[in-house]
């Protein structure tokens, strides 16, 4: 049983929703989130990356950064730049990426489910990368960027999603990536009811994206629980989203060097694990134990024989896989989350962006079959951990569309 719970959140006044909402403040290092401040003075980036607001001599960490981050919160507020709803409400948010929808409900989801592991994870966390965001909330008193759940389809939340498309919605834009955005307030006490019974009825839910900034709201919320209250710092802002509606895109690796093998060399190692086939077009894989590798300026594709095929929720894994036979066995690249060695690219990079890569600092590019929503869950449910880098999510989720005050 999933308890996910309505809130009243502050929304951008209509109008200026689409000025307001913003990337993730992670995607953006300092300099490329000051340029797009610059540019939008409403962009939400002013606030989830209040060091913008500072000469580049601050500090980003410094204590004058989160109380700036604070006082635009309140200044929005009392512009009439956000404007809380009046009672707690669901939302459905619905993003259009390339024709595809991905529609899912926003919520408060709770920090001691977190704990019981009800909410499940696929990723550690950093002690150093959750300071940051646990110092966002405690200063502001707000939650600001929503966690990215995933739960199995259900046949009556789809139902009650489609019902609600049909509707004319409190927002729809489009962002300057061309991502389509549309909000729905669920606001009548009965479907109210009805979407917290959905959630009552599941038996976990995954993080998908933001294990850092759920670990650090349920930090938050940890450090401000008081037995026998019912706080809303003990729930975090969520969009809760089925896996029907997801999709997952390629994560894609590429390496700086040989490690002393010559091309050929390399290629004939390889041939212990792999059937190799030369293509005269780009490699995107078409199914589970396929990749694609480019090198000195050839694609191949890469099927992995059978007897190195593995059942295990993480050993199977394509990108375990990979990992375990090629970047560990033959190129001694052991920790791919400190080795200087490997990089990694995003799919809606698209795979000319591999071979722009081999062509400035790298050598060799594997392009890999995406993992399926369905093998996250595998791993989650068995209490494993993922490789560094499985999954790459699109569209983002905006951030500065809700905000959930924990006072």
């Amino acid at each position: 049983m999933a308890t996910v719970r309505p809130f009243a959140a502050y929304m951008p006044a209509v109008g200026y929703e689409d000025k307001i909402a913003a990337l993730p403040y992670d995607v953006y290092n300092r300099a490329e989130a000051k340029e797009v401040v610059s540019k939008n003075e409403y962009s939400f980036l002013r606030i989830d990356r209040a060091e913008t607001n500072f000469p580049d001599d601050v500090d980003t960490y410094d204590e004058r950064v989160y109380a700036k981050a604070d006082e635009l919160i309140q200044e929005f507020i009392l512009q009439g730049l956000f404007v809380k709803q009046d009672k707690p409400c669901y939302y459905v948010y619905e993003q259009v990426m390339d024709g595809r929808a991905q529609t899912g409900i926003v919520g408060c989801a709770s920090v001691k489910e977190y704990e019981t592991g009800i909410i499940k994870k696929h990723e550690n966390t950093l002690a150093a990368k959750e300071a940051d965001r646990i110092n966002h909330i405690d200063k502001t008193n707000m939650q600001t960027g929503p966690i990215f759940l995933a739960f199995r389809s259900n046949p009556d939340i789809d139902g009650f999603l489609e019902e609600v498309r049909k509707r004319t919605p409190y927002y729809d834009f489009v962002s300057e990536d061309g991502i389509g955005h549309r909000v729905w307030v669920i606001d009548d006490d009965n479907e109210i009811n009805r979407v917290c019974s959905f959630f009552a009825d599941l038996d976990a839910l995954y993080i998908a994206d933001g294990h850092h900034r759920c670990a650090s709201a349920c930090r938050v919320g940890g450090r401000r629980h008081v037995d026998g209250e019912d706080k809303e710092s003990d729930y975090f802002m969520s969009v809760m989203f089925p896996e029907n509606r997801l999709k997952i895109m390629d994560y894609n690796r590429v390496i700086k060097d040989l490690n002393g093998y010559s091309p050929e060399e390399f290629v004939q190692e390889l041939t212990q694990y792999y059937d190799i086939e030369e293509s005269d077009t780009p490699v995107s894989p078409s199914k589970k134990g396929e990749c694609g590798m480019y090198l000195e300026g050839r694609w191949h594709k890469l099927t992995l024989k059978d007897e190195w095929k593995s059942d295990d929720p993480v050993d199977g894994l394509d990108v375990s896989l990979l990992q375990k036979y090629v970047l560990d066995g033959l190129l001694d690249i052991h920790d791919p989350k400190t080795d200087s060695r490997i990089d990694f690219v995003g799919g809606i990079r698209g795979l000319a962006e591999l071979e722009r890569r081999c062509s400035v600092d790298c050598v060799l590019a594997f392009s890999m079959y995406p993992t399926d929503i369905l093998e996250l869950f595998a791993v989650a449910d068995a209490g494993r951990l993922m490789p560094p880098k499985s999954t790459w999510f699109e569209p983002k989720l905006r951030s500065g569309l809700f905000l959930h005050d924990i006072r």
